[in-house]
């Protein structure tokens, strides 16, 4: 069985690992790799490494540091399916998806390479007689990043291509579920000119997060998963004097308005509800059809797209929907079902009993699409982040009781309302109160040079991901105000001057 290592100062290790677990491919449900949990003495190893290539690395110019991240983006780019491959045999999401997870990660790295641009400094000429005053950003030193298990590429390249390319130094705990990504970003980026130590992989579980947290050379902590540990990294990160930005769970909504082009919202859910299984962040777990008659038109819309899904293993050409990460996550989802039965929901088509009638996949961690219709806020389907492909239809009276909803739900991260009126649909993205906000668009994930972040219980800390915010994230500001004495003028130079 393959062995799953971390990546400290440029070579893999097993470290001082006494613990391993047991990597399954999700379609199979059979363990084929095995990945070292790190001891804490791992994780001060691997910031040791990252805290001795700081210095220099903070001092080699953006320019130099972007062209690294450049030559990285193009192995990415060459090589795309190859760690698309590596996420469906992992995580279990189709091919096609997978590569768009690749492709949204890569847009990052593209915006980091232009780290000359974004880190040019302010500057203000004669603020008093003969005095100048400017500020820079500068990097933090030691940075770290928690990634979870349901994009084990992209997560981690919202965090790290800003965090380097800025001058830090990154350790990276990617999830134990699906690890052997980080390890192929790491050797990529070895590959591309990236100094051993700056960026590393310890795998592992909450051992190696606890020793993160508590490490005093960490400056900085980045982490995406559930509201409940996003809280406890927060509140011990911070604790001990990190800054942290960790981004929490979600419960979007997607509200249909009687005027929307019903085939196009019914298709926009498929996508958003079950597309990675329902094992995304972003994905539409809630619809809100506005009126008795749109919520009608919904569901028979809805059931026919459902039942013609086609659920399977992720590397198969024709599958829309593979199977969950793991076999304790699938009873997870199976008993939530059961729970919005017992509470009254209406279950109008119920995937707990599927499997895959193929040859070698009978074992798989599968869960058919599943409709929940008359849906109320009480319900634990309703109140909670399922995480699967579980779609519940709360129905409302109007556009207000719709507002209404969404603003009662304590998590905000995104939604979205599809409509043709411009004047419901202005009004909705200036007053809702949610992070991300899609106008006929399902799944309102920002571009690269934006950044993501929800609101309230989605998010703890001051600044979203990537883009902008995630350059203030892995910075701080300097400002100098100087005066100078006359001195002696050089002589002329007459070559070209090369700053580079």
């Amino acid at each position: 069985m393959e062995t799953v290592t971390h990546f400290i100062n440029g070579e893999k290790t097993r470290g001082d690992a006494e613990r391993s677990q047991k990597v399954f491919n999700p379609a199979t449900g059979a363990a084929e790799k095995e990945v070292i949990l790190a001891a804490a003495s791992d994780v001060d190893t691997a910031v040791a490494a990252a805290k001795a290539a700081f210095p220099e690395w903070s001092k080699t110019p953006p320019l130099r540091r972007a062209r690294i991240l450049d030559r990285f983006k193009m192995i990415l780019w060459d090589r795309l399916d190859q760690l698309a491959a590596l996420i469906t045999a992992e995580h279990g999401k189709t091919f096609d998806d997978a590569q768009g997870e690749v492709t949204r990660g890569l847009e990052v790295v593209e915006f980091a390479t232009g780290a000359p641009t974004f880190l040019k400094s302010d500057f203000s000429e004669n603020v008093g007689t003969g005095v100048d005053s400017f500020n820079v950003r500068q990097a933090l030193g030691v940075v770290a990043g928690i990634t979870p298990f349901n994009f084990p590429a992209m997560v981690p390249m919202w965090m790290f291509p800003v965090a380097i390319v800025c001058g830090n130094t990154f350790v990276l705990k990617p999830s134990e579920r699906d690890p052997s990504c980080a390890l192929l970003i790491a050797e990529w980026l070895k590959e591309a000119g990236l100094p051993d130590g700056v960026f590393n992989v310890v795998q592992g579980d909450k051992v190696a997060v606890d020793a993160i947290l508590a490490n005093p050379d960490v400056k900085a902590v980045s982490f995406v998963g559930s509201t409940p540990i996003a809280q406890y990294i927060y509140t011990q990160g911070t604790a001990n004097g990190k800054r942290v930005q960790a981004l929490g769970g979600a419960k979007n909504h997607m509200v249909i308005m009687p005027d929307a082009d019903m085939e196009g919202a019914a298709n926009a859910l498929m996508g958003a509800a079950y597309g990675s299984a329902g094992e995304r962040c972003m994905a539409i777990s809630v619809a809100v059809p506005v009126g008795e008659k749109t919520a009608d038109a919904l569901i028979e819309t809805l059931v026919p797209k459902i039942k013609a899904l086609k659920i399977g293993p992720g590397m198969d050409a024709d599958s829309e929907m593979g199977p969950l990460v793991t076999g304790q996550h699938r009873d997870k989802v199976r008993s939530y079902i059961d729970a919005g039965v017992e509470e009254g929901a209406e279950l109008v088509i119920d995937g707990r009993g599927f499997s895959v009638d193929k040859q070698g996949y009978e074992n798989g961690f599968f869960v058919g699409a599943s409709l929940f219709d008359k849906v109320t806020p009480d319900m634990s389907i309703y109140r909670d982040e399922i995480f699967g492909p579980v779609l519940s239809v709360v129905r409302s009276t109007s556009y207000q009781d719709a507002v209404d909803l969404i603003h009662g739900h304590p998590y905000a991260n995104g939604t979205a309302i599809f409509t043709r009126d411009g004047d419901t649909a202005r009004a909705f993205q200036q007053d809702i109160e949610v992070g991300m906000v899609g106008v006929n668009v399902p799944i309102p994930v920002p571009m690269a040079f934006h950044s993501f972040g929800g609101w309230k219980a989605s998010i703890f800390g001051d600044h979203a991901m990537h883009g902008m915010e995630g350059v203030r994230f892995f910075t701080r500001i300097k400002t100098t105000t100087v005066r100078w004495p006359t001195g002696q003028r050089v002589d002329p130079e007459f070559k070209m001057p090369t700053l580079g």
